[in-house]
């Protein structure tokens, strides 16, 4: 979890300054625990790491700390299938073109600013 998701976290529970994560290693299958504090200087992560996304009832992916020093990608889990509309037809973006993946990686989102009414 990067900085901005773990203060979405611990805003969305008032008073909460530690929190544990507990599950088996998404690389060797260990029971870890992994503890989150945040104090004045920041986050302290002991045990481990906690990977998004955010799947039902608030579990996540876990690591220890001997697979997340060997290696921090998160791998072994099924991608997700992004559809959109290419040339009038909805299509999976993996099954296009090679020039239409980069045209669709260089796209930028934006929300409309609301005109207050």
């Amino acid at each position: 979890m990067n900085a901005n998701q773990l203060h979405d976290f611990f805003d969305a529970r008032p008073g909460m300054d530690e929190a544990v994560f507990e599950g088996d290693c998404h690389d060797c299958g260990c029971e870890v625990a992994v503890s989150v504090k945040y104090g004045k200087c920041g986050f302290e992560c002991e045990g481990g790491a906690v990977y998004q996304p955010f799947l039902m009832n608030d579990q996540r992916f876990v690591k220890c700390r001997w697979c997340f020093d060997t290696n921090k990608d998160l791998k072994n889990y099924q991608p997700t299938e992004v559809y959109a509309r290419c040339v009038g037809y909805l299509r999976p973006v993996s099954q296009w073109n090679p020039g239409k993946q980069a045209e669709f990686r260089d796209r930028k989102m934006f929300d409309k600013p609301s005109t207050g009414g």
